[in-house]
């Protein structure tokens, strides 16, 4: 049985708990491994109508640019390569997507719930999403 390589793992961030959760778990794992982690930041684009509502905004919220300031610092901390990313559009798509794209992750670690809607059960619809798409390993934190 071959073992692959753990060296780049991907951490969707959202500022929410358990994306705390998912970024700490992510470096435990990190620090076994001598992997890389990238915090990924995914701005949720809605629909343009023809009425010209919808898109988003081109940039990050100063709380969510201070969480990720804060997560390089923790990173940084345990002695962990941290870059971010920020891409827009669907979050469980981007995720998938981004996770699939140059580099290749191998690996993404994610908490069970983020900031999305109330609507969400048991688990997210974003890691829901994510658990019957990726085509890699997925860690969900609680």
């Amino acid at each position: 049985m071959s073992r692959k390589k753990i060296s780049r793992i991907l951490v969707p961030l959202d500022g929410s708990k358990n994306s705390i959760r998912g970024l700490e778990t992510a470096i435990t794992i990190a620090r076994g491994c001598n992997s890389t982690i990238t915090g990924l930041y995914c701005i949720h684009e809605q629909p343009r109508s023809e009425f010209g509502g919808g898109g988003s905004k081109d940039q990050p919220s100063p709380h969510m640019k201070k969480f990720m300031d804060a997560a390089k610092v923790l990173a940084a901390q345990n002695g962990i390569d941290f870059k971010e990313k920020i891409a827009r559009g669907d979050i469980g798509y981007t995720i998938v997507k981004t996770a699939r794209g140059n580099p290749k992750y191998d690996m993404i670690v994610m908490g069970s719930r983020g900031r999305s809607s109330a609507k969400q059960m048991i688990f997210g619809s974003i890691s829901n999403y994510v658990i019957h798409t990726a085509v890699i390993p997925i860690v969900i934190v609680k």
